[in-house]
């Protein structure tokens, strides 16, 4: 009796950087047991081609434009519960590594990692498992245990979606008709936002707002 074909597991590839992007594909598609279905370079088309592709993975990095990892995450997982998301980043920081662990990714590698352990993490969220670079595992329990909770709980508990990108856009530099076009929503909107932000956070000013999605991670100081 022939031996069945093994289920290749379906990848998707998210970065901003082609270079990074074309040396995955190339890397990854020397694997038998995985099939790339799509590469994306912003958070908004990684939502869109997720819909569309129904991978069994996502490679996914933290800072793109447009969305960034964090939230694209938290929508597909929230939508897509079956699509499993592996952040593959250069930010090491326990803050956004928590970030990036409460909006639903099954694990977090840094981009320095070796081959073989980019493979297995693959492997290992496709199966159901979670995986964490030592790199990164040591800083989240540390930052865990100094502060009693998960370091990025207050963000995720009290702001909408729509409000952590505002808050990254402010914390990027841009003004309030830069955010609107960048959101395609008016500035009467973008200020009720800021506002509430404001409130939810207990920021007094823009510079309060940048200075708090600095330390959890938002945005890179």
């Amino acid at each position: 009796m022939p031996r069945m074909r093994e289920k290749k597991i379906r990848l998707m590839l998210a970065d901003d950087h082609e270079v990074v992007r074309e040396g995955l594909r190339v890397l990854l598609e020397q694997q038998p047991d995985i099939c790339i279905v799509a590469t994306v370079s912003g958070g908004r088309s990684a939502v869109e081609m997720a819909r569309e592709k129904r991978p069994d993975v996502i490679v996914m990095d933290v800072r793109m434009p447009d969305l960034n990892g964090v939230d694209a995450t938290c929508e597909i997982v929230g939508e897509l519960p079956s699509v499993k998301v592996l952040c593959l980043s250069a930010h090491r920081d326990p803050r956004t590594v928590a970030a990036m662990l409460r909006a639903g990714a099954s694990g977090y590698l840094v981009k320095d990692c070796a081959a073989d352990d980019l493979v297995s993490a693959i492997r290992a969220v496709a199966s159901g498992s979670t995986y964490l670079s030592p790199a990164v595992a040591g800083g989240i329990i540390r930052e865990y245990v100094r502060v009693g909770e998960d370091p990025c709980e207050a963000v995720f508990s009290r702001t909408s979606r729509r409000e952590r990108e505002v808050l990254r856009l402010i914390a990027e530099g841009h003004n309030q008709k830069q955010i609107a076009g960048i959101l395609g929503i008016s500035g009467k909107t973008v200020t009720v936002h800021r506002l509430s932000l404001m409130r939810k956070l207990k920021c007094d000013s823009v510079v309060g707002l940048t200075r708090y999605a600095i330390r959890q991670g938002i945005v890179d100081a």
